[in-house]
């Protein structure tokens, strides 16, 4: 009876955790380049009391053996490309396909990101909304007009009538992107799980192409995620009933007096 409020217990604390994980996707719904996360589970060690086989002569092909609950062993994030919206800003660039922007720390260490929701600090640095620099870094030039964003990367602009290129925005990729750890502000830092970062201009490889005056949205589609909270709750509800039956059952037992 014991084992069954143990039970029930990790699949209450597992559905909490399931709660939290679709509670911070619909939160992110209108984040751009935002990737929804799933909650991944596991069965915990069974009590043996027969192991399945023979013994002793005698067939024994199912075994008896009890579950003692469940445990979260993971939360993956879903790199499904979002829906893309046109915006009309020269400094916002989408990409169509796989690969991450680079942007370079204030420590000089290297983030990766889906939002390609850019701007010119004073300087003429492209950076990203917290200030911090695209890698490889382009500045546009004072007095120049009519940014232009390629497919492959290339970032040019006119110079008093003259075309000028700046550089080119080249992307990362990983062999692993649901090993990359989460650090906020819509940035992904590498990991061993990751592996290293494949570096190369867009269209290269498997790597995606830009799209210029445009967006990408959060991958969170509403209605699946209230149809998985709802699902959550009832699971969480069932482990509640589960822990008050067991209980039932205990007081009974507990109140059974000899004859």
């Amino acid at each position: 009876m014991m084992t069954s409020l143990y039970s029930a217990a990790t699949g209450m604390n597992a559905q909490q955790v399931n709660m939290d994980v679709i509670s911070n996707n619909l939160a992110n719904v209108d984040t751009n380049g935002f990737k929804k996360s799933r909650a991944d589970f596991q069965d915990l060690m069974y009590q043996t009391d027969k192991a399945p086989g023979r013994g002793n002569g005698s067939g024994n092909p199912t075994g008896l053996q009890i579950g003692t609950g469940v445990r979260t062993v993971g939360t993956k994030k879903m790199f499904t490309t979002g829906n893309f919206k046109q915006t009309g800003n020269a400094f916002d660039v989408a990409i169509e396909g796989q690969g991450f922007f680079q942007v370079r720390m204030p420590d000089g260490t290297i983030s990766y990101t889906r939002n390609g929701s850019f701007n010119a600090d004073r300087d003429g640095n492209l950076v990203n909304s917290d200030g911090y620099f695209l890698e490889p870094n382009i500045t546009i030039p004072q007095g120049s007009s009519d940014l232009d964003i390629s497919q492959e990367g290339i970032v040019s602009v006119d110079v008093n009538g003259n075309i000028q290129n700046l550089g080119v925005i080249q992307l990362a990729n990983f062999i692993n992107p649901t090993g990359l750890m989460n650090v906020g502000k819509n940035l992904y830092k590498a990991s061993e799980a990751s592996g290293n970062p494949v570096v190369a201009n867009p269209g290269q490889g498997n790597l995606g192409t830009l799209i210029q005056n445009t967006l990408e949205t959060s991958n969170v589609k509403i209605v699946n995620e209230m149809v998985d909270m709802i699902a959550a709750q009832r699971a969480y509800e069932i482990n509640t009933k589960t822990i008050n039956t067991a209980d039932q059952m205990l007081q009974a037992a507990n109140n059974l007096k000899r004859g």
